[in-house]
């Protein structure tokens, strides 16, 4: 292969591309094609070329600026697979009005409470079967507050991708919401999240507004997989697929890892964001405090489960909490029993996990719709692990 005019189309590309030129993500044939032009990137163009161009292991690819898409791709014709927009098209799924506006609150209660969510899904009810002890779940997200009382003992690091020299501290709130929901753990005051004793792992890819770069997101999922952290809750999306991030879906799945996404929050009767409709993913939809499908709620076939996603209590920023709708928190229900599961039966693969969520999961009524819907059922699932002999 020559990978001469490949790479010198990149630099000159990359050359000519300012801050406000669009970001692509450049994805190789094949491993072999991408490990030469890493290789060839940083050893024979200058530092500045290597410097503008972010390597994507995961999915044998890289991100960079470029003036032109079309003269990279027609210098690296033979050895690239597709080059597509690295925009900023995933947002995170929380409803944005009078529910997201809400002022931050303190504690309801000077005692540990368990937020409505946490049990109408029974996880307390499997907590003596299983509190999701030791299991790691990243949390791709808008970072988190790692200083709150009920997640300082759940956090154990993470990663910074928007601002790599600095910590992944939360500075939207979304994702330390979705955290509180996932394993908060309360001593004194507070709540207690669905698996209390998971280990949480930030993976800031999301900026201050809610959005991420996709190339962003595939590297979040990449440090999952590098260290081995067997759920990865997903709770965006976009409304465009992108063959980038399926692909990165597609590696984690295969090497264990089990992706959870939110279904959307546009209330269609068929069609879900992406990524929850890669099929390797758990789609999740939302669910109301009388275990219906909740009205903003995407739903149809492509669910695969639906969770507690309206008005759910969790954890805010700057040792508040907060009151929030969405599919996002839906998700980090479903990723909270997954974890449960997981200390319960480590072995488990993302496609046993997938089956024995939607097989013990709650039959739920569904009005006026023909479709059958279920909600998670953390006891139901562990009880029916615990009858597994290992």
């Amino acid at each position: 292969m020559n990978d001469e005019p490949l790479l010198q189309a990149i630099v000159r590309e990359t050359a000519a591309a300012s801050d406000s030129t669009k970001r692509y993500i450049i994805r190789f044939a094949s491993a072999e094609h991408y490990e030469r032009f890493v290789s060839g990137i940083g050893t024979v163009c200058p530092a500045q070329a290597a410097a503008a161009v972010t390597p994507l292991p995961l999915i044998h690819a890289v991100s960079c600026r470029l003036r032109s898409a079309a003269a990279v791709k027609a210098a690296g014709a033979s050895c690239i697979a597709y080059i597509e927009a690295d925009d900023r098209p995933a947002y995170v799924s929380m409803l944005h009005g009078a529910t997201a506006r809400r002022k931050p609150v303190r504690p309801r209660t000077p005692k540990p409470a368990i937020p409505w969510g946490v049990g109408q899904i029974r996880a307390p009810e499997a907590w003596p079967l299983s509190t999701g002890s030791r299991v790691k779940v990243g949390v791709i997200d808008t970072g988190i507050d790692y200083h709150h009382p009920n997640l300082r003992d759940s956090f154990e690091g993470g990663i910074n991708l928007v601002h790599p020299h600095l910590p992944p501290l939360d500075d939207n709130g979304h994702g330390t919401h979705i955290s509180g929901t996932i394993a908060a753990a309360a001593k004194r005051s507070g709540i207690v999240g669905v698996a209390p004793h998971a280990s949480i792992h930030a993976v800031k890819a999301f900026d201050h507004n809610g959005s991420a770069y996709v190339s962003d997101i595939v590297s979040g999922i990449y440090w999952c997989v590098r260290n081995r952290i067997r759920v990865i809750n997903m709770s965006f999306g976009m409304k465009k697929k992108s063959g980038a991030l399926e692909d990165a879906v597609r590696s984690a799945y295969h090497a264990g890892m089990i992706v959870v996404a939110s279904s959307g929050n546009d209330g269609k009767r068929s069609g879900i964001d992406f990524p929850a409709s890669c099929p390797l993913a758990v789609s999740v939809g939302a669910t109301t405090k009388r275990s219906r499908i909740a009205s903003f709620s995407n739903r149809g076939r492509a669910i695969d489960i639906f969770a507690p996603g309206e008005k759910i209590y969790s954890t805010w920023l700057n040792g508040n909490y907060h009151v929030l709708s969405g599919t996002s928190m839906a998700t980090s229900h479903v990723s909270g029993v997954i974890a449960l599961m997981l200390a319960a039966k480590p072995e488990l693969t993302p496609r046993q996990i997938k089956w024995l969520l939607k097989r013990h999961a709650s039959l739920m009524t569904v009005r006026n719709e023909l479709q059958v819907a279920y909600e998670a059922n953390a006891y139901r699932t562990l009880l029916a692990l615990s009858r597994i002999k290992s």
